[in-house]
């Protein structure tokens, strides 16, 4: 995974500042010369280095900002939250290694021929005849209990895509779990579309743009992050999503249209025969 560090200039714009790959523990280290204040500025995914399988895979978070540990003799060390989230542990569908199986051991050969059998030495004991007649079975005091329903199937393992009009119902706000409709586009996205949309925006408003190509990517775009956070099979996870949207902003306006006429496909559950599954939360 690829970490970068964002943070705002003496203009108010939010930059770059470094950025590091982790290892394969998941951990990074970053060193900045001098005494900078690192209290305004955020840490994110900005990309992965292959290909990253969306079943059994990790899903990347909003930013996050540095927490100061400590800071003395002109040297300060933060930490930064977990950027990425995992199960703790693994998935039922999700492959398993499998330990070889080694064959047992021969039988060991005994140096010294069996012992003969002992012969007791006392008539065995007459089995006791018991005192008391038996205790018939207590009869239950309460009646038993129903059969319970089968429990009802995870809706994030369910194959769901819903597009933008659903996600901005108010019977249907209890489905953003991960982010929320007060959260900023850049904090999201990162520093490519921060430079394109600004950073006031937020991804409520992203979800009512249209008439212009760069407003279509970013609703359809910010549908398909919300869609990957509440189906696992959704067609495109959140770091392939952000991945997509920063290429297309980067790119020609006819690739801008592509990727948006992409995310919009997944979103109707076009090419996967999804549906939306949603339920209202009252």
């Amino acid at each position: 995974m690829k970490v970068t560090m964002v943070c705002p200039g003496s203009d108010g714009q939010f930059t770059a500042w470094r950025e590091e790959t982790t290892n394969w523990l998941g951990n990074y280290g970053m060193r900045f010369d001098g005494t900078p204040n690192l209290s305004g500025c955020y840490t994110q995914v900005s990309g992965s280095n292959g290909q990253v399988p969306n079943g059994c895979g990790a899903a990347a978070g909003p930013a996050k900002s540095p927490r100061l540990l400590f800071n003395m003799f002109d040297m300060a060390m933060y930490t930064v939250d977990p950027l990425i989230s995992q199960p703790a542990a693994p998935m039922p569908f999700c492959p398993r290694s499998v330990a070889p199986v080694l064959p047992p051991p021969p039988p060991q050969q005994s140096i010294f021929p069996p012992p003969p059998p002992q012969q007791p030495l006392l008539p065995p004991v007459p089995p006791q005849q018991p005192l008391l007649p038996p205790v018939p079975p207590q009869q239950p005091l309460l009646p038993p209990m129903p059969r319970l329903p089968p429990a009802p199937p995870l809706p994030f393992l369910e194959a769901s895509a819903c597009p933008h009009q659903k996600w901005m119902m108010p019977e249907y706000r209890c489905y953003w779990k991960v982010v929320g409709p007060d959260t900023k586009v850049w904090v999201v996205f990162g520093l490519i579309a921060a430079r394109k949309y600004g950073t006031d925006i937020s991804l409520g408003q992203a979800m009512i743009g249209r008439g212009d190509p760069y407003r279509t990517l970013l609703r359809e775009g910010t549908t398909s992050l919300l869609n990957s956070y509440n189906s696992i099979q959704f067609p495109f996870n959140s770091i392939s999503v952000v991945e997509h949207m920063n290429l297309a902003l980067t790119g020609s306006t006819r690739q801008v249209l592509h990727t948006a006429f992409t995310f919009m496909k997944a979103n109707l559950g076009i090419g996967s025969n999804a549906t939306c599954r949603f339920t209202s939360c009252n």
